[in-house]
């Protein structure tokens, strides 16, 4: 049987980094550029359809009301295959801004709007490779007539959350532009957008190759990343394969200065969330 362990401290990284919990998880300010798009004009005109839709006076409405309306259509439509009647409410447009209003949510919260969002997820980059230095160091020990190695598969299991970030630190979906309240109209082509980074039951994976036919050395072991069952091409080479020791010195700045609890010990002199992030 196989042994399955929970690490907490690995895979929810964010609730054990003290200075992402303090600046952005439990600071009300962190998401101002969330709070400022949800009264702002975009938001305001979706509010005004819902309630005339709805024969509600419009103060009696909010972004929030609305967003769980909207995802109450999404989910059902997701999962059971069922068009809400709350998706009557909402266009194709209004449907846009509302997924820009999450957006802006991932964006800040566990994507690029703070650098403690990714660094904190350095540590579960690290045992990424940790693994496959692992699987590297097995085949090169073992002959090629023996049993496979150890760990021929690693499966670890998270959330979004612990996805998002770590994506962020490999600096992917990352638009020139951060999302701001006031650019929703110039972001209406970014690379950052949740729903298709993250969807249900989404996943991240490596392979690595062992190769026999190869010209070098360096080519032996090379590596492939998934996500979402789609190949991803790496940003040093711009190829959706790469030699493992490419990719381990394009991210080795990562891979050698992941000092966890440097990074999200909270500052010992008395600063504010706002100055810090």
């Amino acid at each position: 049987e196989t042994e399955i362990e929970v690490n907490d401290a690995l895979m929810r990284f964010f609730d054990h980094c003290d200075k992402f919990v303090a600046f952005v998880e439990e600071n009300d300010t962190a998401m101002y550029q969330v709070n400022a798009f949800k009264e702002g004009p975009e938001m305001r005109k979706v509010l005004e359809k819902v309630a005339s839709a709805l024969c509600l006076p419009v103060e009696e409405l909010n972004a929030d009301l609305v967003q769980v309306a909207f995802l109450t259509c999404s989910y059902e439509l997701a999962i059971k295959n069922v068009t809400s009647p709350w998706c009557s409410l909402f266009s194709e447009e209004d449907a846009k801004v509302l997924e820009y209003l999450n957006d802006l949510k991932q964006y800040w919260k566990r994507g690029y709007g703070y650098d403690i969002n990714s660094r904190s997820s350095c540590v579960l980059f690290q045992d990424i490779f940790q693994q496959l230095d692992k699987a590297v160091g097995e085949s090169k020990r073992l002959p090629q007539s023996s049993k496979p190695i150890s760990s021929p598969l690693i499966v670890q299991v998270g959330h979004a959350e612990t996805l998002q970030p770590l994506l962020a630190l490999m600096g992917f979906f990352k638009d020139a532009e951060p999302l701001r309240a006031n650019n929703y109209i110039r972001q209406a082509h970014r690379k950052f957008r949740s729903g298709r980074i993250v969807p249900y039951a989404a996943n991240l994976v490596f392979v690595l190759y062992h190769c026999d036919q190869v010209k070098t050395s360096k080519e032996e072991y090379q590596v492939q990343m998934l996500l979402n069952e789609k190949l991803m091409p790496f940003h040093h080479s711009n190829e959706t394969i790469s030699t493992y020791a490419d990719l381990k010195d394009y991210y080795k700045d990562i891979l050698q200065n992941c000092h966890f609890k440097e990074v999200c010990e909270l500052p010992k002199v008395n600063i504010t969330a706002i100055d810090e992030l």
